[in-house]
């Protein structure tokens, strides 16, 4: 035999052993994925509250997955909204479009919610207000693609307490989506744009009153005295419940319900993260996920310490309990995965959609520059300033999430140019003493901005949904009220958000460099061998993935 001929013989071999390794390693995908997202979970709740957590939750991931230490959204707002979309579609709100939790749609002249559909009905409730579908979101998810690769074999199954927090990760063709409606219901809902009715099972756990079962007191799990990561159980930095003229423990929740929108009070205490776990292990069951070679998708939101945060502040006693009892779940979740599905046959990811800022008054008193802001202040202020300038009144149609709506009608017929406008509104705006900058539309349409919080804003603004002028708040200035935490900036206290891979295909360790939330899809999508989500803009995280 010639030496080319044996050359040749050997290239063929070589490349058909790579060939079956190859369909060996797709062949080897996770039955099942699991993404966790939790509300308003700073990246520093990770190692301030590590020595108290167990080793079967928070631990158990951190020692035995992978954490990308550097994790950060690149965009603002850090909304609730835009983070569950741009987790699972892989891209930011500029090419998503869910641009907030509610913006300003200039079209029709109304504020607009992300997750909104009057075309749908619900399911479980007779309640318009639950009319919901992922009508407004412009990509797929990692879920709907994964839905296509399978030819809709694979089932995606969506559930969080919040609406949006179950809507968005599923995208366009989950099989299920629900949410809990609380007020005098107490129950678990959806719409029919998954299907005509709810499930046999749902609607016998709905029958069982979830909503009664859960409305339980909130005791601290420990002593008071030894929640050494928090501050004082009573201060002034807390909002806490209506009829309760001190937030401090404990919380009988049955009796505050009455002034408190009902079993909403629920979604504002730990139980409510409770609710969700067991919902989630209750559909793990019932919809057969993770038994047969192609991959499902189970999304699970933990919206509870969002509530939790917003009431109480990032400081405060009630947060560590939250987390604290929220690592119990997680274990729950956990040896349920490994006993249901097996340990060696589902990869997992946890993140948040956003962080929190420490309550400002707080800050204040410790000698940290903060401040609280006056939107409606500053709308009265631009209003006189353009009267002044262009003789011209209620220019501004509205302000939200940190923009200026302009009336473009009016600037016409006054024959003004827009672009002059929002110049003069930038020269007045940017030497307001809270505000720390300013974009017009005209410059965040140019893509060569280097300056690194402009960027974030700019992969936020949708040319079609955004306002005219955009500014952003010094760290450390909110305009939400004087108690308790928000989020919604391109800080680095709301952008920095955990990010932990566990499970099948993943590497163990940890890295240092900065990593974005839109790479968590394409990672996912490589770890599942199937394409990218149709907006994706992210990219792999090699070192995540094993071999």
């Amino acid at each position: 035999m010639k030496p080319t001929q044996i050359k040749l013989r050997f290239t063929i071999l070589f490349f058909s052993i790579l060939s079956i390794t190859k369909a060996q390693n797709y062949a080897t995908n996770p039955k099942l994925v699991v993404g966790i997202v939790i509300d308003q979970m700073r990246y520093d709740y990770l190692s301030r509250f590590y020595g108290r957590f167990g080793n079967d939750g928070f631990k158990r991931l951190l020692k035995g997955g992978f954490e990308c230490r550097n994790h950060h959204y690149n965009y603002m707002p850090t909304y609730t909204g835009p983070g569950h979309a741009s987790i699972y579609t892989g891209t930011t709100p500029s090419n998503h479009g869910i641009i907030a939790n509610n913006w300003y749609d200039k079209f029709q002249e109304k504020m607009v919610y992300c997750a909104s559909d009057p075309k749908v009905e619900p399911l479980g409730t007779e309640s318009d207000k639950e009319k919901m579908s992922p009508v407004h979101l412009m990509a797929t998810t990692f879920p709907d693609a994964n839905r296509l690769h399978t030819q809709f074999r694979g089932k995606t199954i969506s559930v969080s307490i919040k609406d949006r927090g179950a809507i968005l990760p599923g995208g366009h063709t989950a099989n299920r989506a629900y949410w809990f409606r609380g007020k005098d219901e107490g129950k678990w809902v959806s719409t029919n744009f998954y299907g005509p009715m709810l499930p046999t099972w749902v609607r016998e756990i709905n029958n069982q009153h979830p909503g009664k079962k859960y409305l339980q007191a909130w005791n601290p799990l420990y002593p008071l005295n030894t929640y050494k990561a928090s501050g004082a159980d009573s201060n002034n930095y807390e909002k806490g419940f209506v009829g309760r003229e001190i937030a401090t423990f404990p919380y009988d929740l049955k009796s505050l319900s009455m002034v408190n929108g009902g079993y909403d009070i629920i979604k504002q205490s730990p139980h409510g993260n409770t609710m969700v776990t067991d919902f989630a292990i209750a559909a793990l069951s019932n919809e057969n996920l993770g038994i047969d070679s192609d991959t499902d998708v189970l999304t699970i939101s933990y919206s509870s310490t969002d509530y939790v945060g917003h009431r109480f502040g990032v400081n405060s006693i009630e947060v560590e309990d939250t987390y604290l009892r929220l690592d119990r779940e997680l274990a729950k979740l956990l040896q349920t995965l490994d006993a249901k599905v097996g340990a060696e046959n589902y990869t997992l990811f946890l993140t948040a959609d956003h962080g929190a800022i420490h309550v400002p008054a707080y800050l204040k008193k410790k000698r940290i520059p903060a401040s609280y802001f006056d939107t409606i202040g500053l709308k009265n202020n631009i209003n006189s300033f353009l009267e002044n300038t262009f003789q011209l009144a209620d220019i501004v149609e509205n302000i939200s999430n940190k923009q200026l709506f302009l009336n473009t009608e009016a600037l016409t017929d006054k024959e003004l140019k827009i672009e002059d406008v929002e110049e003069a509104l930038l020269n007045f705006m940017e030497v307001q003493p809270e505000i720390q900058f300013v974009f017009t539309r005209n410059q965040l349409r140019n893509r060569n901005i280097n300056d690194p919080i402009g960027k974030l804003i700019q992969n936020g603004f949708h040319q079609r949904y955004s306002g005219d002028v955009t500014y952003i708040l010094k760290p450390g200035t909110t305009a939400y009220g004087r108690k308790g935490s928000t989020h919604g900036s391109p800080q680095v206290y709301d952008t920095h958000v955990p990010m932990i891979f566990y499970g099948k295909g993943i590497n163990q360790g940890k890295s240092y460099r900065k990593t974005r939330i839109i790479d968590i899809a394409p990672t996912m999508c490589a770890i599942m061998g199937i394409a990218n989500p149709n907006g994706a803009t992210g990219v792999i995280i090699p070192e995540v993935i094993k071999n």
